[in-house]
């Protein structure tokens, strides 16, 4: 991995740089410090993404900057190009962003702090939506859709949450008819529900704070989906908060102090969220804490379900 952290650097001038790895989550996330200042170098996950559809992340990226939302923006190397391949991996360069992640931030701070975060992130959230709606995407513009075959098909972008094999049977029965129900649900508002380009992870990890600021990080998983479900992934984490309830309301007031958006489908959207990290953890289960993280989601996605059913 070094190796090819160090061709990078020669790529985008950077040769002797000091780096660090600070993310080995889907990606590999390195901080240079350049002496142009600090950058974020990402090598992607093999297989992952296609380079159409990571130059469409950058581009997008690049246009959510330029609308004045702070998102780390794509760096060219030498060569001008955004996005180069090194010994079969992906890389790229992004500026960094300052602040701390809001998981982090929302444990230190308390009561109007919160709400006053979460509108803000609302706020951010509904110009990032407009911001992508009012752009001319170019024809070669390619990236997933959280719909509703994405989110409940038979083959989910996640993984088929019924299917995970530490469910019990009464809960695998439970998650399969919520898959056929709430897809069965969704196929009746096709066309009706607000749709267009998503972050689709705007968890805590993925938001940075930088004194009241909302700053929004790591697109990788962003594409074309329902903006109710973005709301969704922003609050689905801190549902079992004793706050839950003001947090929400501060989220939903942010968001449609810019734009309005039907929310009548919320409570079905949070337990959408809430499988599909049962799908995602699959696949890891055998990381570290994933057998722990597993039984978590399993038991916070069906308080979920059962709510809604």
């Amino acid at each position: 991995m070094n190796q090819i952290v160090e061709r990078a650097l020669y790529q985008w001038d950077m040769i002797g740089a000091p780096y660090e790895l600070v993310a080995a989550r889907e990606n590999a996330v390195f901080k240079v410090d350049g002496a142009k200042g600090s950058f974020a170098l990402r090598l992607h996950r093999h297989g992952y993404r296609t380079d159409a559809e990571l130059r469409s992340e950058l581009h997008w990226m690049r246009t959510v900057s330029d609308g004045g939302i702070e998102v780390p923006v794509p760096v060219p190397s030498q060569q001008g190009d955004v996005l180069c391949t090194l010994d079969g991996t992906q890389v790229d360069v992004l500026t960094w962003l300052t602040g701390n992640t809001m998981d982090r931030v929302m444990g230190r701070r308390s009561g109007d702090e919160r709400t006053v975060l979460f509108q803000n992130l609302g706020q951010e959230m509904a110009r990032m939506h407009i911001i992508s709606d009012e752009w001319s995407r170019p024809k070669e513009f390619v990236r997933v859709a959280w719909d509703e075959a994405g989110l409940l098909g038979d083959a989910p972008l996640w993984g088929q949450f019924w299917r995970n094999p530490d469910l019990s049977g009464e809960d695998a029965k439970l998650f399969e008819r919520f898959q056929q129900v709430a897809f069965a649900e969704l196929t009746s508002f096709k066309g009706r529900l607000d749709y267009g380009l998503i972050h689709a992870d705007l968890v805590p990890a993925n938001v940075m704070v930088d004194g009241q600021k909302i700053k929004l990080i790591d697109f990788d998983d962003g594409g074309f989906g329902f903006r109710i479900f973005e709301i969704a992934t922003a609050l689905q984490k801190f549902a079992s908060e004793q706050d839950y309830p003001l947090l929400r309301t501060a989220l939903v007031a942010g968001y449609t102090m810019e734009r309005e958006i039907d929310l009548k489908l919320l409570d079905l959207f949070l337990a959408i969220r809430a499988v599909t990290y049962v799908g995602w953890n699959i696949a890891r289960i055998q990381e570290t804490g994933g057998i722990e993280r597993n039984a978590r989601f399993i038991a916070a996605a069906r308080a979920m379900v059962l709510d809604w059913l």
